[in-house]
C-alpha cells in the first residue's frame, strides 16, 4: 500500500476518533464546568430513595427535607413507583437505589426474592386510623359478623392485595378467627374482591358490589361521611401492626456511611421543624399533593411519625419502662413474620439464619441521638380506663371476640392449669396490638347440672382469667370486667356435631374487644 495512502488512512482514523472522542467529553466537560462555576459545585452526591405516595412518607420527599438534605451537600430524588415493592426492592439489590421507604410486612414478604438487599435504619411511622375495615352498619354491625361472609356467595369484602390494608385485613382475621387466608378450604374468589385502590373500594361499597371494604384515608372519611357505614376496626386501635420503615442498601451503607447519617439527620431534623411548625406541615401538603385543607387534615390524622427519641429507645434501644420491650423493631419484624405464616403468605420464616437482626442497622440513629443528647423516652406501662360500673359495661359495644385456643382448667374448678396459661399468653399477644380497647371476659358452661353451681364456676374461671391478665401484664384493672353466665348462653349446634363434642365446646371462656 502506497506510503502516502498510509499516512492518510491514519490521519483519518485519528481524525475520526478525536471527533467521536470531543462529543462525548463535551456534555461531561461541560457538566464540570457548569457544577465547578456555580454552587453545583459543592454537592458530594445525589441520593435516591424509592417510595410510593403514603402520606406518611412526605416528610422524607418533602421541600424542608430537600433544602436540609442540600445545606448538607446532597440531593434527593424521590421515585415513585406505585407501590410495586418487589421492583422497588429490585431496584436497591441493583444499587440503582440508595435508600428505599416500606412497610415491616412487605419487605419480609418481597425483600426475600432478592435475598433483603437493604437494612431498616430507621422506624419512619405507623399508620393510625390511615388503614380501617368498615362495613354497612345493616349487614356487618361487628368484627364476628364477617365470619358469614365465605358462606354467602353474594356477600364479600373489597379490598387493595398487596397494600398495608391487607396486611390490616390479615392481622384482624389472624386475631379474630376470620376464615379469609387461613382456611385453605374456602377460595378467595368466594369472599374477595380485589380492586386497584382504596378509591375504588369504596366505589364497591357505595354501589352495593360489596358490605364491607377496606379503606385508607381520606377514602375511610368519605365513607363514614354516610350514616349507613361504619368502622368496625381501624388502625389507630393497633399497635406496631403496620410499621413503615427506612431502608438503606447495605454497600452503601458500608461504603458510604457518612451519607447515610447525612440522610438521616436531615430527615429526623426535618420532623421536628414540621412538629414545631404544622402548618408549615400542612401548607407544604397541600401545594404537593393537590388536595384541599380539610382533606389533607383526615389524612394526618391517619399517621404517627416516630421521632429520633422514640426510635433509637423504644424501637433500637434498650428502655426498660416501655411496656412493650425497648426493640420494637423486632417486635414488629416478629409479628409481621406471625400474620404472613399464619395467613400461608410463608411457610416458615425467609429472613437469612432466620435472624431479625440481619435487617436491622441501628447505628446511625444511635449515633445521631447520642449527638443530641437524647435520653430515653418516659412511656408509660399501659393506658389507663376511667371505671365503669356494671351497668356501663353491658352498654358497650362489642368489637369481636379474640380468636383463642381453649383455655384448659382443673376439673369443676376455676384453677388454671400450666397449658391454660400459656393460652393466655399467647392472647395476651393479641390483645397488645389492641391497646385502645376495655376486655370483657365471659364464663360459659354446659346446659346440664345445677344452674347455680354453673353459674358460680363460670364466674369463677372468668375472674381466673381476667386475673391472670391483670397480674401478669400490669394491665389497668379498669380496662377488664369478668362475667358470669353458667348455662345461660349455650353455643348454636353445629351440623352433624356428636354430643360429647358439643358439650366440650359449651364450656368455654371468651375474651372479647368492647368499647363505648
Amino acid at each position: 500500500m502506497n506510503k502516502h495512502l498510509i499516512t492518510f488512512i491514519s490521519i483519518l482514523v485519528l481524525g475520526l476518533a478525536l471527533i467521536i472522542g470531543w462529543k462525548f467529553a463535551r456534555p461531561i466537560l461541560q457538566e464540570r464546568l457548569q457544577k465547578g462555576s456555580s454552587d453545583a459545585s459543592s454537592t458530594l452526591a445525589t441520593l435516591h430513595i424509592g417510595m410510593d405516595n403514603w402520606i406518611g412518607y412526605f416528610p422524607l420527599c418533602s421541600p424542608a427535607m430537600t433544602r436540609n438534605l442540600r445545606r448538607a451537600g446532597y440531593q434527593l430524588q424521590c421515585e415513585d413507583d406505585q407501590a410495586d415493592y418487589a421492583a422497588r426492592f429490585a431496584r436497591l439489590e441493583k444499587e440503582e437505589l440508595q435508600f428505599a421507604a416500606a412497610t415491616v410486612d412487605s419487605y419480609l414478604l418481597n425483600g426475600k426474592n432478592t435475598n433483603y438487599p437493604g437494612t431498616i435504619i430507621a422506624v419512619i411511622d405507623e399508620s393510625k386510623g390511615g388503614d380501617a375495615i368498615v362495613a354497612r352498619a345493616s349487614v356487618f354491625p361487628t368484627l364476628d359478623a364477617l365470619k358469614e361472609i365465605p358462606q354467602q356467595k353474594d356477600k364479600k369484602i373489597a379490598f387493595t392485595p398487596s397494600s398495608p390494608s391487607e396486611h390490616l385485613l390479615k392481622g384482624v382475621s389472624n386475631h379474630f378467627g376470620l376464615p379469609f387466608f387461613s382456611d385453605s378450604s374456602i377460595k378467595r374468589k368466594n369472599w374477595a374482591m380485589q380492586t386497584s385502590g382504596s378509591e375504588e373500594a369504596l366505589k364497591k361499597l357505595r354501589d352495593r358490589s360489596v358490605d364491607a371494604a377496606v379503606l385508607w384515608e381520606p377514602d375511610v372519611s368519605r365513607a363514614l361521611s354516610s350514616k349507613d357505614f361504619i368502622k368496625l376496626i381501624g388502625t389507630e386501635d393497633t399497635d406496631r401492626l403496620i410499621v413503615d420503615i427506612l431502608l438503606v442498601e447495605r454497600h452503601y451503607s458500608v461504603n458510604h456511611p457518612e451519607a447515610v447519617q447525612a440522610l438521616i439527620k436531615a430527615y429526623f431534623q426535618t420532623l421536628d421543624e414540621y412538629q414545631m411548625d404544622p402548618l408549615a406541615l400542612q401548607r407544604d401538603l397541600i401545594k404537593t399533593t393537590g388536595l384541599d385543607k380539610s382533606q389533607v387534615n383526615s389524612m394526618l390524622q391517619g399517621v404517627e411519625w416516630v421521632p429520633l427519641q422514640e426510635n433509637n429507645s423504644l424501637w433500637f434501644g434498650h428502655d426498660k419502662s416501655a411496656v412493650q420491650g425497648s426493640e420494637g423493631l423486632i417486635d414488629a419484624i416478629s409479628y409481621a413474620l406471625k400474620i404472613l405464616k399464619a395467613s400461608k403468605d410463608i411457610q416458615s420464616n425467609p429472613l437469612p439464619g432466620n435472624d431479625p437482626y440481619r435487617i436491622t442497622n441501628r447505628q446511625f440513629v444511635e449515633t445521631l441521638a447520642g449527638q443530641a443528647g437524647s435520653t430515653p423516652v418516659d412511656r408509660a406501662n399501659s393506658r389507663t380506663f376511667p371505671r365503669l360500673d356494671n351497668n356501663q359495661w353491658t352498654k358497650l359495644k362489642k368489637i369481636g371476640t379474640l380468636k383463642v385456643d381453649p383455655i384448659p382448667f382443673r376439673r369443676s374448678t376455676g384453677m388454671l392449669d400450666s397449658s391454660g396459661r400459656i393460652v393466655l399468653d399467647n392472647a395476651a399477644d393479641k390483645l397488645r396490638r389492641y391497646p385502645n380497647f376495655r376486655i370483657l371476659v365471659e364464663g360459659h358452661t354446659g346446659t346440664s347440672g345445677d344452674a347455680q353451681a354453673n353459674l358460680k364456676l363460670s364466674a369463677t374461671r372468668a375472674r381466673a382469667v381476667a386475673t391472670y391478665l391483670l397480674d401478669r401484664y400490669n394491665m389497668d384493672a379498669n380496662r377488664l370486667h369478668a362475667v358470669g353466665y353458667g348455662g345461660t348462653r349455650p353455643l348454636p349446634r353445629n351440623q352433624g356435631e356428636s354430643n360429647r363434642a358439643y358439650k366440650y365446646r359449651m364450656s368455654r371462656v371468651d375474651i372479647s374487644l368492647v368499647t363505648k
